[in-house]
Formats: structure tokens, C-alpha cells, sequence
């Protein structure tokens, strides 16, 4: 009969999506006891010149863990519009002003800019974002166990995301086995067959949401503990200066920015849901 067809199909899509999600969540590191400070190891002090540390964060090393490698970006890019070393027009482009960088973050900027020392905002932002100087901070946190790695974050979300499309599957192939049935017989014991593979991706969804959820950010638990301890931190310091707006960036994206044109310069040839 086809109803059995149909139910045979929503216990194969549960059976794949919850064990994808298993194994996602068995291939999550789990932090040691003995968790490295950052700059404990060769070459993790900031000979990058990324600024000093507040709270044991860099305003980069924050930006990453809060928004990841385009919050860096952005991060970049802000702090270079202020100081008049590229300017952002709102048509989209980036044009270089001041080739003389302050740190790496800087430097890959203006290597992204081209020989020409102007190219779309768009592409400069993700040359950045895919750049070693970016990698580098993201590598520092995840040795340090500040950062999830992004092999792990990546195979989490997609389990997750293919547990979610299982639990609203399921539904849909109920209601076409039981328009399926021939006349006469009752839908009910049909119905309640489906809802057992439903029962246990929404359990698995319950569950994740306890143990899996902290590890499709950027930040690992630890790493969140510590940019909140940032977050206070700076916000004990002062209001209105250069570095509370680029703190502010870091943190919360670009959607922060009293600026209406530097935001619509940052949104040129990206899509809106990125912006900030």
C-alpha cells in the first residue's frame, strides 16, 4: 500500500537526519580542563599588532568570535574609514587613501584593494574574510578554545538544519497518506504511525538545543563567556570615542553605526541579511 511507502520514506529521512546529527555533535571538541590563555604560544602575542587586550580579547579577536571572519572585515574596514585611510563611498566602492597599514588586518585590506588601490567594498570585504591575516585570529581563538572550529561548526548547522526539514517532511507525508487511503477506512491508526518519527526528530531537536546549539556560533561556551567579559568591560569604559564606536562594531556588526552612509557604503553588493 502506499501509505506504508510513505512511512517507510519518513522513518529513512529521520533515520539519516538524526544520525548526521549524532555524529556532527561526536565530531565537536570538547575543551580540556586546562584551557591556553591566548599568547601563551609562539607567534599568539600581538606581534600582528592587533591592539591591546582588554578582558584577554583584541577588538579583532572579539569581532571574530561575535560575528566571525566578515565581522572582522568590517571591523577592518571601520577602523581604516575613521582614521582616512580608504574611503567607503556609498556607491560601493573602496579606494585607498593611506597605503600605510597598522597591523596585518590593515595590510590584507589594501592588498585587497588591488594594485589600483580601489575595487568593489564587496569584494574587498570577502577577499578579507577568506584572507590568511583573518584565519590566523580564527586559528588563535580555536587553539586557545575560544572559537569553534569551522570544519565542526559548518557539519552541526547542516544536521541541524536537515533534522528541522525531516520534522516539517514528516507532516506533509502524513497528510498525503492518509488522502492516499482507500474509502472507508479510518485515518486515524494511519496518522499515528507518522507521529512516532516525529516524536523522536523533535526530541533530537530538544536535545541539540541543550548540548549541540553553543557550537554553531563562532564562539565556543568558553569563548562566549569571555566576550561577554569584554562586553562589560568595555562598556565600563568611555561613550562617543573612536574606540567605543569600533567596539561597538565588533560586537554588534555594522548595523550599529550612527553613520547612514558608511552603512549603505558597508551594504553595497552584499545581501541585506549580512549587514550587521
Amino acid at each position: 500500500m502506499l501509505w506504508l511507502l510513505l512511512l517507510a520514506s519518513a522513518w529513512a529521512a529521520t533515520a539519516v537526519s538524526c544520525l548526521r546529527l549524532c555524529l556532527a555533535a561526536a565530531d565537536v571538541p570538547r575543551l580540556p580542563s586546562g584551557v591556553p590563555e591566548l599568547g601563551d604560544g609562539p607567534g599568539d602575542a600581538d606581534a600582528d599588532g592587533e591592539g591591546t587586550r582588554e578582558a584577554g580579547l583584541t577588538l579583532y579577536e572579539a569581532a571574530y568570535l561575535a560575528g566571525g571572519p566578515g565581522r572582522v572585515a568590517d571591523l577592518a574596514l571601520v577602523a581604516m574609514h575613521g582614521r582616512r585611510g580608504l574611503l567607503l563611498a556609498h556607491t560601493g566602492w573602496t579606494t585607498v587613501v593611506d597605503p600605510d597599514a597598522e597591523d596585518t588586518l590593515e595590510r590584507s585590506v589594501i592588498a585587497a584593494a588591488g594594485p589600483a588601490g580601489q575595487e568593489l567594498t564587496a569584494s574587498v570585504r570577502t577577499a578579507v574574510a577568506a584572507g590568511g591575516a583573518v584565519r590566523a585570529v580564527g586559528d588563535r581563538l580555536v587553539r586557545a578554545g575560544l572559537a569553534v572550529p569551522d570544519r565542526a561548526r559548518t557539519a552541526v548547522v547542516s544536521a541541524l538544519r536537515a533534522v528541522r526539514a525531516t520534522s516539517l517532511l514528516i507532516p506533509a507525508l502524513a497528510v498525503c497518506a492518509v488522502l492516499t487511503l482507500p474509502g472507508g477506512r479510518e485515518p486515524g491508526p494511519v496518522a499515528v504511525w507518522f507521529t512516532l518519527p516525529l516524536a523522536l526528530t523533535l526530541g533530537a531537536l530538544a536535545m541539540a538545543a541543550m548540548e549541540v546549539r553553543p557550537y554553531t556560533r563562532f564562539a565556543s561556551p568558553l569563548g562566549a563567556h569571555r566576550l561577554s567579559a569584554f562586553a562589560e568591560h568595555t562598556a565600563a569604559g568611555g561613550q562617543g570615542t573612536e574606540r567605543a564606536r569600533l567596539t561597538a562594531v565588533a560586537l554588534h556588526g555594522v548595523g550599529v553605526l550612527d553613520d547612514p552612509e558608511l552603512r549603505v557604503a558597508l551594504a553595497a553588493g552584499r545581501p541585506a541579511h549580512r549587514v550587521g
